[in-house]
């Protein structure tokens, strides 16, 4: 059994969305980006299928060039090489799942 807490220890940085893992499964990398109001990750695409959850704020999801409002508790699944952004509106905490081969400076690379 393996155990995390999205809520513990929360670093929010000033200038770039802080990303860090929570916790590896044998299939997947549970990541929290942490964004504070007017940050954003331009568009980018992930190797493999990933799911976002915003746990607390609210953020403006882009998927190829369409902008979708998520709030506390929107989940979202794209396939793999789906263009998507994020622009930050409320401070916000996210989940992001990825595959095990993924990489997680990939997603620390697209935060800068």
């Amino acid at each position: 059994m393996k155990t995390a807490s999205i809520t513990a220890n929360l670093n929010y940085l000033e200038d770039r969305p802080a990303v860090s893992v929570l916790l590896k499964t044998d299939s997947t990398k549970e990541v929290r980006i942490l964004m504070k109001k007017g940050q954003q990750m331009k568009e980018h695409k992930a190797p493999f299928p990933i799911v976002v959850e915003l746990f607390e704020g609210l953020i403006d999801f882009g998927v190829a060039g369409e902008k979708q409002q998520l709030k506390r508790g929107d989940l979202i699944a794209l396939e793999a090489s789906v263009p998507h952004d994020l622009f930050c509106i409320e401070d916000a905490i996210i989940r992001l799942t990825i595959s095990t081969a993924d990489s997680v400076d990939r997603v620390k690379n697209v935060a800068n």
